[in-house]
């Protein structure tokens, strides 16, 4: 991967060759949500699979700027982001999913709201980096790829990268203070 690699080199979710089925999302406290996900191979038929059903179910919820494989009681590091047209993003890659993800540099670090399809009542603050460079691999190919992003889509990733891991964003927020009720639900 050359350190210049900045984006998606063109894939789009067609690449994955199917329409992916909309799958239920999981509510906290479902242990799947706290279970640190295996690294998958991302050329799997699973894997594929599991990538189209992401994307699938992200696009009939409105509202969500991603979902990852826990959300959807899977336990592996798959996730799909799309932060088109919402108010607050800046810099965009459009829809695409990753596998086995990982931040490579982190900094502007900005506090900031968040909510969670799998934590449906509340939303709260958490510090994240604003500024973000993120590798992993594109399902199907397994291609490696090298995303620079900033603010809201860097928020998203983030997010996404922790349901992995098995955090939510109530394990990042710096205590009861920074929760609310959610007052508007989608």
């Amino acid at each position: 991967m050359t350190a210049d690699y900045a984006g998606l080199g063109g894939w789009t979710p067609e690449a994955l060759g199917l329409a992916g089925e909309v799958l239920t999302v999981v509510s906290a406290p479902d242990p799947v949500l706290s279970r640190p996900g295996p690294e998958v191979d991302p050329k799997s038929d699973e894997v594929v699979r599991l990538a189209a059903d992401l994307i699938a179910t992200m696009r009939v919820s409105p509202g969500c700027v991603g979902l990852a494989a826990p959300q959807v009681g899977v336990s592996a590091q798959v996730f799909a982001v799309n932060v088109t047209g919402h108010p607050k993003a800046v810099t965009v890659h459009g829809v695409f999913a990753l596998c086995n993800a990982r931040v490579v540099e982190a900094s502007r670090w900005k506090a900031g709201r968040e909510g969670c399809m799998s934590v449906p009542d509340l939303t709260g603050d958490v510090k994240r980096a604003s500024r973000l460079v993120v590798e992993g691999r594109l399902p199907g190919s397994g291609e490696p790829v090298r995303l620079v992003t900033d603010g809201f889509e860097a928020r998203a990733l983030q997010h996404e990268i922790d349901h992995c891991a098995g955090l939510l964003f109530l394990d990042r927020v710096a205590g009861a203070h920074a929760v609310y009720q959610r007052k508007v639900y989608l």
